[in-house]
């Protein structure tokens, strides 16, 4: 189950779990409580969102792909709402794209966001403030192939800012192994619980509440303690 601690700043204890523990709480949460995974991927985007602002400005970069089940997509959305300039890179073509993710590409299509695959895009708009990692999520298991690895070359390559959603591309989510080439963001947005393979990052991890209830934990035996208080995110400390 979980695996060593984290912190709030406040000093609240915070249980870091691996990758397949991770997959129990959403399954869980999915199919035993009943919460759609397009709600959690809201949250996450709106998290991300706010984080992307606080590191860039007025133009971003979202490099999504299946991982993070669509919410690299779901931020793309709230920024464009906010009247940054987004711009999309996949690494499929959309038609590939599933679940979460298609529905979430499909909805910024109607909104008129450019979509580019590959990484040449990444490479030629450098003028972009920040750059947005949402392409792999928690679910890595071996060294990443392409197009991926050459995404992440790009968006290491690029110069601005990088914010990894959940955790950085390339990085084994359990033990913090890089596998192949790996995105060195300048923070990490991480979902639900921290994952063990974050606690010697370098970058600033942060915390996003998914809106899972303490009865999924409860039930799967991880000691819980809600870490957000009355807000949505939280800065971690390991």
């Amino acid at each position: 189950m979980a695996t060593g601690r984290f912190h709030t700043s406040t000093g609240t204890p915070v249980p870091a779990v691996t990758a397949e523990t991770m997959r129990r709480v959403d399954r869980v949460a999915v199919d035993d409580v009943g919460i759609e995974l397009l709600q959690m991927m809201e949250h996450a985007g709106r998290t991300l969102a706010f984080h992307v602002l606080r590191v860039g400005g007025g133009s971003a970069l979202v490099v999504a792909g299946n991982g993070g089940n669509g919410g690299g997509l779901a931020c793309a959305r709230h920024l464009a709402n906010r009247e940054v300039d987004v711009s999309l890179v996949l690494d499929r073509d959309p038609d590939e794209l599933t679940g979460a993710a298609a529905q979430q590409h499909r909805i910024l299509q109607q909104m008129g966001v450019p979509t580019h695959v590959g990484p040449g895009f990444v490479s030629e708009n450098d003028s972009a403030d920040v750059v947005v990692d949402a392409l792999i999520g928690y679910g890595l298991t071996g060294p990443v192939r392409e197009p991926a690895d050459e995404l992440i070359r790009a968006v290491n390559r690029h110069g601005a800012p990088a914010v990894s959603l959940d955790v950085p591309s390339g990085v084994d989510a359990t033990t913090g192994e890089t596998l192949g080439d790996a995105v060195d963001p300048d923070r990490t947005v991480t979902l639900g619980l921290p994952k063990t393979g974050l606690r010697d990052r370098a970058e600033t991890v942060f915390l996003a509440d998914l809106g899972i209830p303490r009865a999924v934990y409860d039930r799967l035996e991880i000691e819980y303690e809600n870490p957000f208080g009355r807000g949505f995110w939280v800065g971690l400390r390991a």
